[in-house]
């Protein structure tokens, strides 16, 4: 209980200094509001709104149709330009896309040939250049199937016809994901950094020879930084989650709170002694943010939260099993997005357990020797 007691008292002691700073204050604040809904409203990577121009060679009422089913929000409304403007348009970037179709369209189609519709792109425009194409072919495709539906002349049908259904997000938004992801990120380099700065703050200061003379054990010390922090970023969370991504962004959180909630507490055991861990390696901030900076970006690229871990080497994909972020990342995903249940997620978080209790003895080492040479 002695110990118990003494952990205690110094987490409150480190949480008084956190909100003694105010650099570190804004920090938190921004990293939960700001970074998570300007990204999950801005880097959205769909077409959204995207220019595009309509020559109309044929005019038909199959072209008509056409030009009529390019709407918002995907597409502006489309610009019917001539032949001749084509090279001076896309020259100028007035439109991302412009459709040639040409001249006898629909007649070639109903005598059985297959004529061809010319799409230019300017590819300049690399997120709508990526995705337009597909969703253009897909719209001009619906409309002449349903037009040689209609008047009873087509003859090739579908042997097999493939019906997708979009689970848990059906308009594939990608602010969701964005939102989500923003969130774990930030989760990871504020354990990290204000663990870290905990540490080299009683450096700098000089308050951690204070500490020393007192009867405390360096566990004590270390695992007062861990809860205390640890706290700061879980009440965060929690209030980013309500009033940011599902208040101000308008996700829905299909899963448990509560037992996201549950996973985080264990992830951040094990990343938060990673900080701890990296601010015995130096002794000063700027030395601190050129090692943390490197560690988080590894961890947020390779994690599986921007590319999927699958699609890694495999080499790679085996050494980021012994990174907590993989598992933390998956994890999150599975109960915020699929409303995973405790018995589909307990593999991560007791992967997340076992490294971060690996990670806590490393670091529990390399703080009692940090603080011997102090000594």
């Amino acid at each position: 209980m002695r110990h118990l007691r003494h952990i205690f008292q110094l987490g409150i002691k480190e949480l008084l200094s956190l909100f003694r700073d105010p650099v570190l204050l804004f920090l938190i604040a921004y990293s939960f509001t700001f970074s998570v809904y300007t990204p999950s409203k801005s880097a959205v990577m769909d077409v959204i709104n995207a220019s595009v121009a309509v020559v109309d060679e044929d005019h038909s009422t199959l072209s008509r149709r056409i030009r009529d089913a390019l709407l918002p929000p995907l597409f502006l409304p489309p610009a019917v330009i001539p032949f001749s403007q084509i090279n001076r348009a896309m020259d100028e970037g007035k439109y991302t896309f412009i459709i040639d179709i040409p001249p006898k369209f629909e007649h070639d189609l109903n005598r059985g040939l297959k004529p061809t519709v010319e799409l230019i792109t300017d590819a300049t425009a690399m997120s709508q250049a990526g995705r337009g194409p597909g969703y253009l072919q897909k719209i001009i495709l619906n409309e002449v199937n349903q037009y040689l539906s209609t008047e009873g002349r087509r003859k090739d049908r579908d042997l097999v016809r493939l019906v997708t259904r979009a689970r848990f997000n059906p308009n594939m938004q990608q602010g969701w994901f964005v939102a989500i992801n923003q969130i774990i990120n930030n989760i990871s380099v504020l354990a990290i950094f204000l663990t870290g700065a905990a540490v080299l703050r009683e450096r700098e200061h000089g308050t951690i020879e204070h500490l020393l003379v007192m009867p405390l054990s360096p566990y004590e010390l270390m695992f007062a930084k861990i809860w205390a922090n640890g706290l700061v970023v879980v009440v965060a969370v929690m209030l980013s989650l309500y009033l940011v991504v599902k208040g101000a962004i308008g996700v829905p959180i299909a899963g448990s709170v509560p037992l996201f909630a549950g996973g985080l507490v264990v992830y951040l055991f094990s990343v938060t002694a990673l900080g701890i861990m990296l601010s015995t390696l130096v002794r000063s901030m700027p030395q601190f943010g050129l090692l943390a900076f490197p560690v988080f970006i590894a961890m947020s690229l390779l994690s599986g939260g921007q590319t999927p871990l699958e699609s890694m080497p495999i080499l790679l994909q085996r050494f980021m099993q012994f990174v907590p972020s993989t598992h933390f990342v998956s994890f999150s995903q599975a109960v915020l997005f699929r409303n995973a249940t405790p018995v589909m997620i307990w593999r991560d978080v007791f992967k997340m357990f076992l490294i971060g209790s690996a990670y806590t003895l490393f670091t529990l080492s390399r703080f009692r020797k940090m603080l011997a040479a102090i000594q």
